[in-house]
């Protein structure tokens, strides 16, 4: 297997060169080789490649800078899906390809699935959403995982950033309103090695999160405890709970962010961990 990982100087694509190369040929490309804002660079270069399986890692991020680069959100994260999804089938490879909890607005009471309707309150949640869409026109043989909360040792995320103001803050300020599930980036790493792994997995939109919910209030505090028992903490700052009313964005946020992994498991077998077991592991032999 040629498997093309885009996006590998992030948070997940560092961990999907990791957990992917028992599966064959690695070919890992950050932004300074392959710019998924320019299309035609894009094309050439996936023809280049060839690969067999193409799993794009790469993605705008930035959830409150969107609002105003709302053109380059689209073309990263809308257009070169799309692109990816009429190479690889071109080429009859396979797509993997990452989506996001900010496709729903949060006002569900329960868990979403697959099949709840998307209405994405931000311009980074409408550009992951016409992301997933442009794939499945494509017809390519594919699979989109929508999570949440991602977080790992490489990268920015709100675990790193929690850490870094433990240390310099007796006191912070965290919005305990919101609710979803912290994911590793290397649970999901190995669960798409596990999938690609398989000649004929179906394909298909699944939610894959780790088990177990939270909000960001008592994931800070489960950080901290964590970290302390870890030795990366020396102390433990007071974590107040606040609204999100208290800390408004720019981009609006979904106050629940729970995903219904029910088919990814009936599906594949597989299920990740609960969201403490992934933290505690993660936290295990980090050292910041």
């Amino acid at each position: 297997m040629k498997i093309l990982v885009t996006g590998c100087a992030g948070q997940l694509g560092r961990e999907l060169k990791r957990s992917l190369a028992c599966l064959g040929e690695v070919v890992a490309c950050d932004r300074r080789q392959l710019d998924l804002a320019d299309p035609d660079a894009l094309r050439a270069a996936v023809r280049a490649i060839a690969p067999t399986a193409i799993v794009n890692a790469a993605a705008y991020t930035a959830v409150d800078k969107a609002e105003t680069e709302t053109n380059l959100a689209q073309a990263i994260n809308a257009t070169a899906p799309g692109i990816l999804a009429e190479e690889a089938k071109r080429l009859d490879a396979r797509l993997i390809h990452y989506s996001t909890d900010y496709v729903f607005d949060g006002r569900k009471s329960g868990a979403y699935t697959e099949d709840d309707n998307p209405a994405p309150l931000s311009a980074y949640g409408r550009s992951k959403l016409d992301g997933e869409r442009a794939i499945a026109a494509a017809g390519v043989r594919h699979q989109v995982f929508r999570t949440c909360w991602v977080y790992g040792l490489h990268g920015a995320n709100f675990m790193k950033t929690m850490l870094r103001l433990g240390r310099e803050r007796d006191e912070l300020r965290v919005v305990g309103d919101q609710f979803g599930a912290p994911t590793w980036t290397r649970h999901l790493a190995d669960a798409t090695a596990l999938v690609l792994a398989r000649k004929h997995a179906p394909d298909g939109l699944y939610h894959l999160a780790a088990a177990g919910e939270t909000n960001w209030h008592e994931y800070a505090e489960a950080i901290f405890a964590t970290a302390l028992q870890s030795g990366l903490l020396e102390k433990v700052p007071t974590v107040h709970r606040i609204t999100s009313a208290d800390y408004p964005l720019p981009a609006p946020r979904p106050t629940n962010s729970r995903l219904d992994c029910g088919r990814f498991r009936r599906d594949f077998g597989l299920g990740l961990p609960d969201w403490r077991s992934g933290l505690a592991d993660c936290l295990a032999d980090a050292r910041f």
